[in-house]
């Protein structure tokens, strides 16, 4: 194809339109929104710059040539229409943007956000270009976008995250074009399910022991051979029926137009190329089976036409995209990525040669038509869209078997994020397992399975939950449960079962690992008092090397209703038999009978040295002492291992019936509700003032306090409270007096004794002394003009005050009806 070179014919059409492309077109779409953003768009949207328009003429002249050389091939999608209906260069469209969320730093998060934040308009028809493709700020207003939008924006995103990422416009499989998944395995499903165990023959020794003899009935043999050949046949069959039931050819196979993003290497530690489909966020490789073809890319600096053969889809191309034998770029000349890397380097080297050599002269050169800036506005990502994420908080995807719902935070009460179901058959009728996700919860649930094959429920628990439990499963006759090492006990993990109860344990100072116990037959799975009657309880211990084998317990068994204590010493070093002790416990005193005695028959010993004197009686009946002891402390820790259970499910129950969240100051809700608490709070506090300030005011509060019903009152009550409120208020008149009056003679006393010693002490006295007394006698005599003063004042103000709270008791709307009456 002929390159494309600027004229002065071209600059001359900047103000003409492209040719028109027959493609589909959403008219009531454009239509909407024009009327909503015609008026409220920047000016960018709806006109176009001088080297926009000459752009658009380049493009014009350039889809021409193309149609002429290449009439089998479909048009080029170069200049779409804008939801603006303004026709704007498809690499304009692209706004390199670098959010402030580290989650959108690396490639994985950009495309994890735009599947799951955009919701799929499928292209109709599927095998034509869109003639629309609005800016990523509209998609992110309204969250529905073309396969065509969703990489335009995943590609301003990975731009402004300094990837070398293109949008490519090409052709795939149905399943890829329409979102269909139902095809696929989910990626949350236990792989373990999934694996199938292959036996593998063990080579033989010729110098091993050859193994007895397997004693097998033939008769079994063949039920068996039977019952696998039935299973084999069961598979079999329901391998055909899901091949049966697999979708038809697709007609459109090869022709459905479909876009995605190419990511080149050499930029952010990138070492092969790879694209990734932005409807589901995935990446895949560039020989993929569900990409079948490639017509043209782009990127924010350029726009590329694949030169290359597709018949084998896109496993034998090349992505040098400098290479113009391979892609026949549109704006020939203009800078790429990688020569722009190259020009800032030698730009770099040149004006470090120029310091050097004071040569200031710069040579001038022809510079090519460059892509003008987007059109398109800063890309703005909340806190919000991050949390929401999907469109209307929610979004479910079908795989094969399986069925994926996931929940933006806090959208659903109990914390709930994502639940995955899994089925046993393709229609999703049977249901084998539920497993679901949660965050936020007070009661520290992470994940919950409940697995309808087994009939078992096992929930996981993030760290600081109570009992310090961090994982329970169970069943309606098991129940197991794991708990985190930062117990006292050491206790690790625990499972209980009808009649028996086994106990893990690490890092305990006794060097206990292991207890099982074996319960009465009797006894319920409640765990109730009343049941409790252990038969048998067995501990394991590890080595304690501070004390020799003979005397380190590593088993002892505690056969309560046989009244024996068996107890088992770790091996000695070069043997193979430990020692053992066996007890019998004397029989305790009873109204009838004494206490038995202990005797040497009641204690069987073997020992493995045969050299080492046995112990004494004394030293047994101690060591049964001691073992009788730790007995009534192992069954005392067994009842509470018991009711730490009862109390773990009865606690389980009751945070299941209400459960409460959490929600981080950090996050747009938790700002949000710390908000809502601190002006609710500021609002009571307001009131509480407002209530305290009126109580004040009201001279008739202390007074209604007395009564029973205060809100009613009669009228023989209102006269009362009239008459009482008078009376006091008159005795607060005297009381005030009275300390007036008190203040006055007591100054007027002072003032006489300070005459009186005056008198005495006048011809002794000193100048200072004189001084001083002419300055206590004007002070005195000044408070007691101050107190004479007040004391006037208060009886001529005491009957107009008097007065004034009779007319205002008599105003009050809680006594008026009665007293004027």
């Amino acid at each position: 194809m002929e390159t494309l070179m600027e004229s002065h014919s071209e600059e001359q059409l900047g103000g003409e339109t492209q040719e028109d492309i027959h493609v589909s077109a959403p008219q009531d779409l454009l239509s909407l929104s024009l009327e909503k953003t015609d008026e409220l768009s920047p000016e960018s949207y709806r006109l176009n710059s001088s080297d926009e328009k000459r752009l658009l003429a380049v493009a014009d002249d350039f889809q021409r040539q193309y149609s002429h050389l290449f009439p089998d091939r479909k048009p080029l999608l170069l200049c779409p229409v804008n939801e603006c209906g303004v026709k704007k260069f498809v690499s304009t469209t692209l706004q390199p943007t670098l959010t402030i969320h580290p989650e959108l730093f690396t490639w994985e998060g950009c495309a994890s956000f735009v599947a799951n934040f955009l919701s799929l308009d499928p292209l109709e028809p599927p095998v034509d270009l869109p003639r629309y493709l609005f800016s990523s700020t509209s998609v992110l207003q309204s969250q529905r976008a073309t396969c065509f939008e969703f990489a335009s924006l995943l590609c301003s995103l990975l731009l402004g995250a300094n990837y070398d990422a293109y949008c490519v416009s090409g052709y795939a499989v149905k399943e890829m074009c329409l979102l269909d998944q139902r095809l696929q395995d989910c990626h949350l499903l236990d792989n373990q399910v999934q694996v199938v165990i292959s036996e593998q023959e063990q080579q033989e020794n010729k110098y091993t022991v050859k193994p007895l003899r397997e004693l097998k009935s033939h008769f079994v043999t063949q039920q068996e051979k039977k019952k696998q050949e039935a299973e084999a046949a069961l598979l079999q069959r329901q391998t055909l029926q899901e091949e049966s039931q697999q979708p038809a050819v697709d007609p459109l196979q090869g022709l459905r137009l479909h876009c995605w993003v190419l990511v080149l290497s050499g930029s952010r530690s990138v070492q092969d190329n790879f694209f990734i489909d932005p409807l589901t966020g995935k990446s895949y490789s560039t020989d993929n089976n569900n990409f079948l073809g490639i017509e043209s890319a782009w990127n924010n600096l350029n726009y590329y036409v694949n030169m290359q053969d597709c018949r084998n889809g896109c496993a034998d191309m090349m992505y040098d995209l400098d290479d113009i034998t391979l892609w026949e770029p549109v704006l020939y000349g203009a800078t790429s990525k990688k020569q722009l890397i190259l020009n800032v380097l030698k730009k770099k080297e040149s004006q470090m040669m120029s310091r050097i050599n004071n040569d200031d002269e710069e040579e001038e050169q022809l510079r090519a038509f460059e892509m003008p800036r987007s059109w398109v506005s800063y890309i703005t990502i909340s806190n919000k869209d991050l949390e929401t994420r999907w469109p209307g908080g929610q979004k479910t995807t079908r795989y094969r078997k399986a069925k994926l719902e996931k929940f933006c935070l806090y959208l659903r009460s109990d914390g709930l994020l994502t639940r995955l179901t899994a089925y046993k058959d393709l229609d999703c009728t049977q249901v084998i397992m539920v497993k679901e996700w949660y965050q936020h919860r007070n009661d520290h649930l992470e994940e919950r399975e409940v697995n309808k094959v087994d009939n078992f429920t096992a929930e996981r628990f993030i760290r600081g939950r109570r009992f310090h439990l961090f994982f329970h499963r169970f069943t309606d006759t098991e129940r197991e449960m794991e708990f985190n090492s930062v117990r006292v006990d050491g206790l690790v993990r625990r499972t209980e079962s009808p009649g028996e109860m086994t106990e893990t344990f690490e890092g305990r100072d006794d060097f206990l690992h292991h207890r099982h116990v074996v319960f009465d037959r009797h006894v319920q799975f409640t765990g109730s008092d009343a049941a409790f009657k252990p038969l048998k309880v067995e501990e394991r211990f590890h080595r304690n090397r501070e004390k020799p084998s003979s005397e380190d317990v590593a088993e002892r068994v505690f056969l309560l209703a046989q009244r024996r204590i068996e107890v088992t010493y770790h091996l000695e070093d070069h043997r193979f038999i430990p020692s053992k002790r066996s007890f019998i416990k004397p029989q305790e005193s009873t109204e009838k009978e004494k206490e038995e005695e202990f005797t040497p028959d009641m204690v069987s010993s073997f020992q493995v040295d045969s050299a080492e004197k046995p112990l004494k009686t004394l030293h047994l009946y101690e060591m049964l002492l001691a073992l009788m002891t730790d007995e009534e402390k192992v069954l005392l820790q067994i009842k509470e291992s018991k009711k730490e259970v009862a109390d773990i499910v009865a606690c389980r129950q009751q945070e299941e019936r209400d459960v409460q969240l959490h929600f981080p100051p950090w996050s747009t809700t938790g700002a949000a509700r710390a908000r809502r608490q601190r002006q609710e709070m500021e609002r009571l506090a307001a009131e509480e003032q407002r209530w305290l300030q009126e109580k004040e005011e009201d001279i008739l509060a202390p007074l209604l306090i007395r009564l029973d019903n205060a809100e009613t009152l009669s009228a023989s009550h209102a006269r009362q409270l009239h008459r009482d409120c008078l009376a006091e208020f008159k005795e607060r008149l005297v009381e005030q007096a009275n300390l007036i009056q008190e203040r006055y003679e007591k100054e007027t006393r002072e003032l006489q004794r300070k005459q009186q010693w005056y008198h005495k002490n006048q011809l002794n006295m000193t100048q200072e002394q004189e001084q001083e007394y002419q300055e206590y006698c004007s002070e005195k005599t000044l408070r007691i003009h101050v107190a004479k003063k007040r004391l006037s004042m208060h009886k001529e103000a005491a009957p107009q005050k008097f007065s004034a709270l009779d007319q205002r008791l008599k105003r009050d709307p809680r006594l008026a009806p009665h007293l004027l009456s």
